[in-house]
């Protein structure tokens, strides 16, 4: 397996080029310090047109401090001296930062060597993506095989393709093998942590992922989400002592804001609060740092959807209202069909209206894949149907669920809710005596 990605010269000074290469690396092993490479190639070759474009997708993607529209035609102007595969790689990124969803797909079918592109195209832990149903991003990653496929970055790719397709021991040995040629793989040790959760290896999972994290992984970008699953699997076992201590340590607003902190830190402070026995859960309002904005006007159905479990863990139910009043009016057909509908269930929730909620979450169910994300990310409605459904008193309908996602993995916390379940079932017989 090699370890270098970029084989081929660019238009551009030897210096430039390392310092270009040295940001591509960075980006494409989640680690942070790509957008200083990038600055420093422009400042060895102010006419480099793939740094400019770089930049520019950056400023889009991650939100860095960039001119997104100066350097997008700064990058095309200047790519007119270089290669063809240069111009096609300035043009796919000038048309996907002005919505053109098709332009890095179009782009990889001629260039499937561009691993920086295809970073970019999957929806991953860093970059949204451009494909919106799992399978056509996992076409996306496979077609780039027969030219990446002896790399640690498409090894790590690729691995995050398998687990999501329950592939898991070819997952852990893609991701292994990524790792092993680049120890701070970021991807590799994404596709790693769900492998572990979705098989129930929550042990060696933690112990595991708290290494990498102190480890190669330190200097990764967004490791609260790394935290996140860490927290996973401490919260699967039913340590709630060390959730605490995990979120106080690496998910409280301290450490973490924005949208990570809303996708992971709120997601968590939810399922923390409506696991069986859990007290003292830090308030939602405390425990995150989101803008009203995100949270009432999300720009993606996977914001959304974690807009919605955060207003609903803040017990806000005119925030709930008015998300799910704007989502309905949305010209996106996911917010519209999705996140509107799970805003209103959520809302009948606090209203103390549950055996509603629950009937909306079991309709809306099959339609969750589409906000994008993982099935573990996506769990947390499953679980709110779950806390629906003890509330209403349906404990048939909740054992049924319970032992469906036992099956699928070992969970003390799961054994908890089936605790519950079976003492309501219990209570209420014998008031029916």
């Amino acid at each position: 397996m090699t370890t270098g990605i970029l084989d081929r010269r660019h238009t551009t000074t030897p210096e430039a080029e390392r310092a270009y290469a040295e940001g591509v690396d960075a980006m494409l092993q989640l680690r942070r310090g790509a957008l200083a490479h990038f600055c420093r190639a422009l400042a060895l070759d102010p006419t480099f047109a793939l740094a400019h474009a770089a930049l520019a997708l950056m400023g889009h993607e991650l939100c860095a401090p960039v001119d997104v529209e100066q350097r997008a035609r700064t990058a095309l102007h200047l790519a007119r001296r270089a290669t063809a595969a240069e111009r096609s790689h300035v043009e796919a990124v000038v048309g996907h930062v002005h919505g053109d969803r098709t332009a890095l797909v179009r782009h990889l079918a001629a260039h499937p060597d561009d691993a920086l592109l295809l970073s970019v195209a999957v929806p991953t832990i860093a970059f949204a993506g451009v494909t919106e149903v799992p399978e056509d991003a996992w076409a996306v990653v496979e077609s780039c095989t027969p030219a990446l496929g002896n790399t640690w970055f498409h090894a790590g790719l690729l691995a995050f393709v398998r687990q999501e397709q329950g592939r898991f021991d070819e997952a852990l040995d893609l991701a292994n093998t990524s790792l092993a040629a680049k120890p701070g793989s970021g991807h590799a040790a994404h596709a790693r942590a769900h492998v572990h959760y979705e098989t129930a290896d929550h042990h060696d999972g933690l112990a595991w992922i708290d290494s990498w994290m102190a480890g190669p992984g330190a200097e990764t970008d967004n490791l609260a989400h790394y935290a996140w699953h860490a927290a996973l699997h401490e919260l699967s076992d039913g340590d709630l002592g060390a959730v605490e201590r995990r979120y106080r340590r690496q998910l409280s607003p301290d450490q973490v804001s924005g949208c990570r902190s809303l996708v992971d830190t709120g997601s968590l402070l939810w399922r923390w609060r409506i696991t069986p026995g859990a007290t003292d859960v830090p308030g939602v309002e405390e425990g995150t740092d989101v803008p009203a904005a995100t949270l009432l006007r999300p720009a993606t159905p996977f914001v959304g959807l974690h807009a919605a479990v955060a207003l609903c863990a803040a017990d806000d139910i005119a925030g709930l209202r008015s998300l799910s009043c704007w989502a309905a009016g949305h010209e996106h057909p996911v917010l519209r069909s999705v996140v509107a509908p799970l805003a209103a269930a959520l809302r009948l929730l606090l209203l103390e209206q549950p055996g509603a909620c629950a009937d909306e979450l079991i309709r809306i169910h099959p339609l969750l894949w589409q906000v994008g994300g993982s099935d573990a990310q996506r769990e947390v409605v499953e679980e709110t149907l779950l806390t629906a459904l003890l509330r209403a008193d349906r404990y048939d309908e909740a054992r049924a669920l319970i032992d469906a996602r036992l099956d699928r993995r070992r969970c003390r916390r799961d054994e908890w809710f089936r605790d519950a379940a079976s003492a309501g079932s219990d209570e209420q017989a014998r008031s029916t005596r």
